[in-house]
């Protein structure tokens, strides 16, 4: 319900390149960091958004997604769903065509109003898994 394939395949191949990553530091053993190895080994603009803002294969990090000074087609959020609605409302404010909830990642009350503002939307689901079944 939350993840359905033309929505999964849509965000993946023609929603845009530039997706920014809530969560993301440059600790290794962190699922953020292997995610975005692969969304960018697809093609992928990756931009770390976590408060250290650091910079994190090789794209500098911002402290919020306010902070991106260029659009953002994707916000990846790995981040626990008590905070994830928030930062689903973040994405609709700046603009980003679609949100990407993590794996565990679940606030059905963010997907109603980030679907009601014209975003798509994917729940509890990993894109790096997604992205590479469709390779």
């Amino acid at each position: 319900m939350y993840a359905d394939t033309e929505t999964i395949n849509r965000i993946l191949t023609s929603t845009g390149d530039t997706w920014a990553v809530v969560g993301l530091s440059d600790n290794e053993s962190r699922a953020a960091y292997g995610v975005a190895r692969v969304l960018k080994s697809f093609g992928k603009r990756v931009v770390p958004v976590h408060p250290k803002a650091e910079t994190v294969h090789g794209e500098p990090g911002y402290a919020s997604l306010a902070d991106i000074p260029f659009a953002v087609d994707v916000v990846d959020v790995f981040v626990n769903s008590g905070l994830a609605g928030a930062v689903a409302d973040e994405a609709v404010a700046i603009g980003a065509k679609a949100v990407w909830f993590q794996l565990g990642v679940i606030d059905e009350e963010a997907y109603a109003r980030t679907r009601a503002a014209g975003l798509d939307m994917v729940m509890d689901r990993c894109p790096a898994i997604e992205i590479g079944a469709r390779a």
